[in-house]
Parts: C-alpha cells; structure tokens; sequence
C-alpha cells in the first residue's frame, strides 16, 4: 500500500504577513507545495491530505485538485478547528488560533489509514528526502515504528530574522532520542548559531541534527496523540499562546519507550518560508534548481 502525505496548511502565516502556503514562487506561478507535490508523487505517495483552515480550503482545492488528480493521486481535505476534536478540548476556550502542529496530525485521523509523511506546506525539502521517506514507509511497520528526516542547522537559517528549529540528539543507532525546541535562533555578529530561550542563550555547532517537521508515522499515532494532548490541555488550556507542537508528544513516546524513531540525516537543500524577505531568496533558489534540471520548467503538464 502507498503511503500518505500529510500537508500542514493551516498555519496562519503571522511574520509573512500574508497566506504563504499559496503564495507564487515559481517561474509559472508554482507554490512551495508544487515542488513537495512534485516530488512527493515521483517518490510513490498514492495519496494527499491537506490540513488547512476554512478560509484557505477553496483556494487550495482550485490550486491543487485536479494537479493531483491527473497524476493518479488520490486528494482529501481535513479542517483544523480550534474547537475540535471537541470531546477533548473544554468549551468557552478563548483563543485566536488553533493549538500547533500536533493538534493539526490529530485532525487527519479520519482521513489516513496507511503509514505518511507530514510536511509543512511552506517549506521545502528536496526530491531526496521524499524518495528516502516514502521507501521507508513503504516497508512492513510495526506500530509506534516512527521516523524523520534530519537536516543540517547551518543550512536552515534565514538572513531576514530568527527561527525556531527541534534540535535533536541521535543515537548510535541512528533513532532520535531528544528533541529540544530552540527559539530565536540566528547567527551572531561573529558568524556563530546562537540561541536564546526560556533557559537562556547558547551557541549551536552548525552541523547540529534538527527537525523541520518531515516526519513518518503509522496510523497509531493519532490515537497516542491525541491522549497526549488531553495531558497537555490540562496543564495548558488557559494559556492562548500554548501550543502543542509535535515534538513534544514524540519525545514523550521516546521517554516512555513506546515508539521509535528512525533519523535519516539529510544534508541536502532545504529552504523556506517566515519572513516576507524570504520571498526573493526562494525564487531564486527555485530558478537555480530548474537551471540545474532538477525541476521542469513547467512542473505540471
């Protein structure tokens, strides 16, 4: 059976200021989920599911659907609601955005029933990582048999402000074994990764192991998930900046032994989108690659 990819398109884009998950990067008008799509499909993923928000999900079907449709890939949409699953999440909540990227996995739980990939749609990952993903899924998992694709921190810095990024430990049997999330990450004037979070500051080796959110799990998983995040709704629900971030459930199911997670490190390109600056630099990076006969000029024929 083919595996799935998950899209996380919901996220609401606050420092780009504007909806850039179907923002136009490429030479035809191409998103950065036309280039995920793209590879996604030449690696063998039989099926996409977007989560997106209500207000985006016309104009991501208009985009997307009949793309994917004509390369026999099966399409189904799922919404993240700040209110759902609700037999979960306590009434009168108030919040102005939905609860992170863990919360979004739990709203796919009715559209998967296969091993998949989960991306976010404003990034980019390259043909390797997908090729690399969907192989593995694709072979017999047990449950709670996870995985990720790891890039370099050095090459996922912006030159237009800090980032966020999981830095991860792994262990000699290449399985992840601590995801710690850092804030406000960026080069310093001496040319150093520096750090600065609720601990404090630090300095990180360039060649540190993060997650971009390119990760694998077997359909279990929403069921952990979601038991996980009534935890975190308890100790968490009246802070509105709270956010469930998928780290946090997997390095749980690492603690206790529950599941496994397989790193494949990956050095290759990766690029994305936070800042409105960004634009220019990925459009760039695109027309280097389609140069470079990665890409067709016109993805989509």
């Amino acid at each position: 059976m083919k595996p799935t990819l998950l899209v996380l398109a919901a996220g609401m884009g606050s420092r780009y200021g504007g909806v850039k998950q179907i923002d136009k990067f490429g030479p035809n008008g191409e998103c950065l989920m036309d280039y995920s799509l793209y590879d996604a499909v030449k690696a063998g993923f039989g099926k996409v599911v977007f989560i997106v928000r209500e207000e985006i999900e016309k104009d991501v079907r208009d985009l997307f659907d009949q793309k994917l449709k004509n390369a026999g890939v099966e399409v189904e949409y799922a919404i993240q609601r700040l209110e759902e699953p609700s037999d979960v999440i306590p009434a009168g909540i108030e919040r102005a955005k939905p609860w992170g990227t863990g919360h979004a996995v739990i709203a796919a739980a009715a559209n998967i029933q296969t091993p998949f990939a989960v991306i976010n749609a404003d990034d980019y990952y390259g043909p390797e990582a997908y090729k690399i993903l969907g192989d593995y899924l694709s072979t017999d998992l047990k449950e709670g048999q996870y995985s990720m694709v790891g890039y370099v921190l050095g090459n996922t810095l912006s030159d237009f402000g800090s980032v966020s990024r999981g830095c991860c430990q792994v262990d000699a049997n290449g399985n992840l074994s601590e995801v710690i999330e850092r804030t406000k990450i960026q080069r310093n004037g001496s040319g150093e990764v520096e750090y600065d979070d609720k601990t404090g500051k630090g300095i990180l080796p360039d060649n540190t192991v993060v997650s971009m959110n390119f990760w694998g799990f077997t359909p279990d998983v929403f069921k952990r998930f979601k038991d996980r995040f009534v935890d975190f709704l308890n100790e968490n629900a009246q802070d509105p900046k709270s956010e469930y971030f998928i780290p946090l459930p997997v390095q749980q199911m690492i603690d206790d032994k529950s599941a496994v997670v397989k790193v494949f490190e990956n050095d290759g390109t990766w690029f994305g989108v936070t800042y409105t600056e960004d634009k220019e630099f990925v459009s760039n990076e695109l027309k280097k690659l389609i140069a470079q006969g990665v890409y067709p000029e016109k993805l989509w024929k």
